[in-house]
């Protein structure tokens, strides 16, 4: 069966995004043990012991929604360096989202997220003819948000209560790039890396 997203191997000078394995497993729980990043709490990072049961999950993804996870690699080290993914696949109307990302600290605000993104974004309008790209984050992580808004994505909107996590209520704002504004962010993200 033929699926919208196949897997890929996206490469750039920077970064390497090759399709999640259990084999990744003990490379992304160090990974997120740089920084210690599952204790942010409006984060989704596994702790180093439940990473292989958040691959699975990843992988379940995959094979019943039609994402597609990746692990991100450091192109100039050849360490696992964290993860990210398309999911909430919309083959009908042509739209994905692109998300469950995260980094280890020390790579983190550097070139590598940015060409990590502008692969994804490149694959997903010139290969994919997505139509629209959304990113989502939690209210509180602000990191996250400004990150996203330096992409060149347009805040679309606050989702109020939109999901619970540990009794919890989270509010998710909503991000989106669509095919019309594509060339001008990746003229953007160019200029960014070229910088």
């Amino acid at each position: 069966m033929s699926r919208w997203i196949e897997p890929v191997t996206l490469s750039g000078e920077h970064v390497k995004l090759v399709p999640m394995s259990v084999e990744h497993e003990e490379a992304l729980a160090a990974a997120a043990a740089d920084g210690e990043l599952w204790k942010l709490w409006y984060t989704s990072v596994p702790e180093p012991a439940r990473t292989r049961a958040w691959i699975d999950a990843a992988l379940a993804m995959r094979d019943t929604q039609g994402a597609h996870p990746f692990a991100v690699i450091d192109a100039k080290t050849g360490d696992v360096v964290g993860s990210t993914r398309y999911f909430n696949v919309d083959e009908t109307n042509r739209r994905l989202e692109i998300g469950h990302t995260w980094y280890a600290k020390r790579v983190q605000r550097t070139a590598l997220n940015t060409e990590a993104k502008l692969l994804l974004l490149t694959h997903a309008f010139e290969k994919l003819n997505a139509i629209a790209v959304e990113f989502r984050t939690h209210f509180m992580n602000h990191q996250s948000r400004a990150a996203i808004a330096r992409l060149g994505a347009k805040q679309d909107g606050i989702l109020r209560n939109h999901q619970v996590k540990d009794g919890v209520f989270r509010d998710t704002v909503v991000f989106s790039i669509i095919q019309s504004e594509w060339p001008a962010v990746r003229t953007h993200l160019k200029y960014r890396l070229e910088g």
